[in-house]
């Protein structure tokens, strides 16, 4: 049995900037997880973390120590090699979605275990759980072999993964605590690490829209979480991209399955294509396959495996998809240019259209969210429609307005538009 230490001394030990030694840290994660650490104290540590940090040392140890209170994944038994991607998250991001079957048509394996939205920032398994039949829960079984048939697997993780990071998510999302690089990059890499992928390709969003607003944070939370890869002995590289706008032409669940699955047709936004297929080719070099994505995408291979993938779980792809019962239309007041197109006043109005959730229960409707008729630096004439609104329930029409008023401006070209992919980084 390891050593007891006593939660008062490590609080005032970060508190007053000393480091946790390895000991310390391996008792604290279990003790907490089991419920021998109360709530409050390690609310308390959480606060000094974020005030004082966690030195290199101290956080691998911390995510080791999280990883270490569950199960870990092995994928030795693939006839494909195994490669994941992990966004941290922003408005109209459906990468994911037609991401998966791209690399897959292309050999590789790709086990998406993703997650739901919370506030302005929508979750892959809300968005394909607008698809009839599809369900996001799959046995080990299931999974693998879907994994070695069809390639592609999105997914919820299971209960047995870092039970550790569940319990302190959820108690930093309460206290304040969640804006600390260490905190987000080991619960993010605590489940990245144990899901056993031997390499990851991360995409960490910055912008309005973005958790990490600033580029420089951005950054820095890349280059932690790549760091913590490498250590654990996942060959990791991260992109640092642009959300100041939102992606695509689309915010909500419904509507961005049917733009995922126009870039699997073929079509679909310029930036979605553009990000798709720079995260693919990315993952397939780190898989080690020498294939051509954007051939898989004009192929058809990838929508073949888009269709399989569905269907492997439970899901119908010819179905249609849910539409909403009612919709506003919001018209440029005049002509000129689009010249800024906030990502938060979208993801917020689709939110209050009722397309996310604010509390981790709360259910979210499937049809309801935010179309955009131009993008930043189009034209758009007098009358034209700027914003489809979409919802079931019509009352909260005004308050998504309210998100968007000041979320979008006309002025006279020409606009410079940020570059999508801003860094890569590679250690």
């Amino acid at each position: 049995m390891g050593s007891t230490f006593d939660m008062v001394d490590l609080i005032r030990a970060k508190r007053d900037g000393r480091r946790l030694t390895n000991a310390e840290i391996d008792w604290l994660i279990p003790a907490y997880t089991a419920g021998d650490v109360g709530d409050e104290q390690m609310a308390a540590l959480a606060m000094a973390i974020v005030f004082r940090g966690l030195d290199p040392v101290e956080l691998t140890t911390w995510t080791e120590a999280m990883i270490a209170t569950g199960e870990r994944m092995q994928f030795t038994g693939l006839t494909r090699p195994v490669v994941d991607k992990h966004s941290t998250g922003g408005v109209g991001d459906m990468i994911t979605l037609p991401l998966a079957p791209i690399v897959a048509a292309c050999g590789a394996a790709v086990p998406q275990l993703s997650g739901r939205g919370l506030g302005h920032t929508g979750g892959t398994l809300d968005k394909l759980e607008a698809i009839p039949g599809w369900r996001a829960e799959l046995a080990p079984a299931d999974l693998f072999r879907l994994l070695d048939q069809v390639g592609a697997v999105i997914c919820s993780p299971g209960p047995g993964l870092a039970p550790a990071d569940r319990k302190l998510y959820a108690l930093r999302d309460v206290t304040g605590t969640v804006e600390s690089i260490p905190l987000i990059a080991s619960s993010i890499m605590s489940k990245k690490i144990a899901e056993g992928t031997p390499a990851l390709v991360l995409d960490v969003k910055t912008g309005s829209g973005a958790f990490m607003r600033e580029r420089e944070r951005a950054v820095e939370l890349a280059r932690t979480m790549v760091g913590l890869g490498r250590a654990a002995g996942v060959d990791t590289v991260a992109y640092v991209t642009s959300m100041s706008s939102p992606l695509g032409r689309a915010a909500g669940n419904a509507v961005e399955v049917d733009q995922a699955v126009e870039v699997l047709n073929g079509c679909g936004p310029q930036d979605i294509r553009e990000l798709t297929l720079t995260l693919a080719r990315e993952m397939l070099a780190l898989a080690g396959i020498d294939d051509d994505p954007a051939q898989a995408l004009s192929s058809g291979r990838a929508l073949d495996v888009w269709r399989a993938m569905i269907r492997g779980q439970g899901g119908d792809p010819d179905a249609p998809l849910p539409r909403a019962r009612h919709q506003r239309v919001i018209e440029a007041p005049r002509g000129g240019v689009l010249t800024r197109l906030d990502a938060l006043a979208v993801g917020v109005a689709a939110w209050r259209l009722g397309a996310g959730r604010a509390r981790k229960e709360d259910p979210v409707q499937s049809a309801a969210g935010v179309l955009w008729h131009a993008g930043i630096g189009e034209p758009v004439e007098p009358g034209q429609p700027l914003f489809t609104l979409l919802t079931d329930t019509p009352e909260r029409f005004e308050r998504a307005e309210q998100a968007l008023s000041a979320g979008w401006e006309i002025g006279e070209g020409p606009v410079d538009v940020e570059p999508l992919v801003l860094e890569r980084v590679a250690g």
